[in-house]
């Protein structure tokens, strides 16, 4: 599809639905699903036998407002959203990488490190990215999550008085009803061994719309509440992606992104140094840069661990601390998540150690007890 027919159709389709329709609920139901609303975006030119395929295997949801973000065929927007052959062509990658399955003590927990355990309460989400480490479940309706399977969870949490930390995560949390929200959290907040709660989403991002007042006065009564949110691209930061983590921060919940390297999409150290900054203008600490897991069906999305090195190089030193996260790899095998530097020690031993600064200079600090 030409670039100006893309843009011509998105300004004139998706724009103007994101613009009448403000309800997230109506904005979910005008998702593109299928590889007829699929062609009808592409303007022809795809293969629609051999991306139904990929659809059938992992689905596809983009919804209207995600979709108007795209400003050309194959930008960082669109490979992020609409589904590509090369996810059916992974010979390394795996179901599940992290062996999240092999360390769930019961269904739909997963209880690997010793303080805390991450709870999946829902496997939807306002859109389905294409570099997901939970491809092998999320979207599918026959591994919907039940509320009897939640409370098992939330069961064994009781159960298991050395938990002190619990992160809710699916899916998107935030694709629940608020009712229904409150009451995971109600359940976990009577717990006396819980100290905080923890939500993963990427609502604020990919639908925004979805922070309204009403979740914001539910999510406050919950306090020590914190949420991660993954934004991956510049261009994501929009005013109402903007107005969403502003809605959360004044709510007091601290806000920190878990952003996945991403070839062709944040692979450039300068893209990610701005994002870095324009995350912090929202009021989202960067929390973490993950080295794309080895999730089958993702391949084409994988970077080198050098090119992590080359991002964090260029962000160390040359803006503010605190726009500077962890790069971080989550080990295959359900190691856990473990940070990984650039080298800057140059000479280490008994008496110095010769350090080398973002700029390449060397410094010596002396040692003497």
């Amino acid at each position: 599809m030409p670039e100006q027919e893309a843009d011509s159709l998105l300004k004139k389709s998706f724009v103007e639905e994101v613009e009448k329709l403000s309800v997230w609920e109506e904005l979910l139901k005008k998702s593109v699903v299928d590889v007829d609303q699929l062609a009808a975006i592409c303007k022809g030119g795809i293969d629609k036998e051999k991306l139904n395929a990929v659809i059938k295997q992992y689905p596809m949801r983009i919804n209207p407002y995600y979709l108007s973000l795209i400003k050309k065929k194959d930008d960082a927007i669109w490979k992020q959203c609409i589904p590509d052959l090369k996810e059916m062509d992974d010979p390394e990658g795996f179901e599940d990488p992290l062996c999240e399955e092999r360390d769930s003590p019961v269904s739909g927990l997963t209880h690997r490190y010793p303080d805390r355990v991450l709870l999946l309460v829902c496997n939807q989400c306002a859109m389905y990215c294409r570099f997901c480490t939970r491809k092998r479940k999320v979207g599918d309706p026959f591994k919907r999550i039940t509320k009897e399977q939640i409370m098992e969870g939330i069961n064994y949490i009781k159960e298991h008085p050395e938990v002190r930390d619990v992160l809710l995560s699916g899916g998107d949390p935030l694709l629940l009803s608020d009712t229904y929200l409150e009451w995971i959290l109600k359940e976990i907040r009577k717990i006396p061994h819980v100290e905080i709660i923890r939500i993963g989403t990427r609502v604020p991002c990919a639908l925004p719309h979805r922070i309204t007042p009403e979740l914001c006065e539910m999510l406050k009564k919950y306090h020590p509440l914190y949420v991660n949110v993954h934004f991956a691209h510049p261009d994501e930061i929009t005013e109402l992606s903007s107005e969403a983590c502003n809605m959360l921060s004044n709510a007091g919940i601290p806000l920190s992104s878990q952003t996945v390297l991403l070839k062709g999409i944040n692979d450039d150290p300068e893209v990610m140094k701005i994002l870095m900054q324009k995350l912090l203008q929202i009021r989202v600490r960067p929390y973490y840069i993950y080295q794309a897991d080895m999730t089958k069906g993702i391949n084409h999305f994988r970077t080198r661990v050098d090119k992590g090195f080359e991002v964090i190089k260029a962000i160390r030193g040359w803006t503010s601390g605190l726009a500077v996260p962890h790069f971080v790899i989550d080990t295959p095998g359900g190691g856990g998540k473990i940070p990984v530097l650039p080298n800057y020690i140059v000479e280490k031993d008994d008496n110095k150690i010769v350090l080398k600064n973002y700029a390449g200079k060397t410094y010596t600090y002396t040692e003497h007890c």
